[in-house]
This record gives C-alpha cells, structure tokens and sequence, in this order.
C-alpha cells in the first residue's frame, strides 16, 4: 500500500493537514509508528519550515484510495494580523 501523497484530513475539525511525505517505522517489529507531513515552506523555504505535524498510527481512522482521514488534536498557533489589518484595526 503507498500511502505517499495522499491527502490528510482531520476529522475532528474538517481541516486538511496536508499530503503524506514520510513514515516512521519500528524496524524490530516491522510496524508503522506514525505518518509525517512536512511543514509549509517559508517565502519558498529561504526562511526554513513551519513545524512538522507527526501523527501517530493509533490516530488514524480509515485510510481511503485518496485521502487518510485522523482523528487529531492540533493546537493551531493564532494567525498574526497583517499589516493592513493592523492599521485599519
């Protein structure tokens, strides 16, 4: 089963958390760990990366044809204010 470039969405919010670009696998006992998904690229990653979501393999859900569906608490940090909305705010 390849589950690279499918589409991650969580279920407890709806919110696409992005492609699958990794997997951590316990090599003793051959199983699955937990799926990684790269953070965004910061102004085309000459600032570095958001941080990595890591989720763990208990927390997913189904895994369908396109798409994975997990059941996730993330802690989204708060969006910051542009500068437009600072002046006008």
């Amino acid at each position: 089963m390849d589950l690279r470039y499918r589409d991650v969405i969580n279920i407890k919010d709806g919110c696409r958390l992005g492609c699958v670009n990794d997997i951590e696998i316990d090599t003793c006992s051959a199983r699955v760990l937990c799926i990684v998904i790269f953070g965004h690229a910061k102004l085309f990653g000459l600032l570095g990366r958001e941080d990595d979501v890591i989720i763990p393999w208990d927390n997913i859900e189904v895994i369908g044809e396109d798409t994975i569906l997990v059941c996730y608490d993330h802690k989204y940090p708060p969006k910051k204010k542009k500068f437009f909305d600072k002046l006008w705010n």
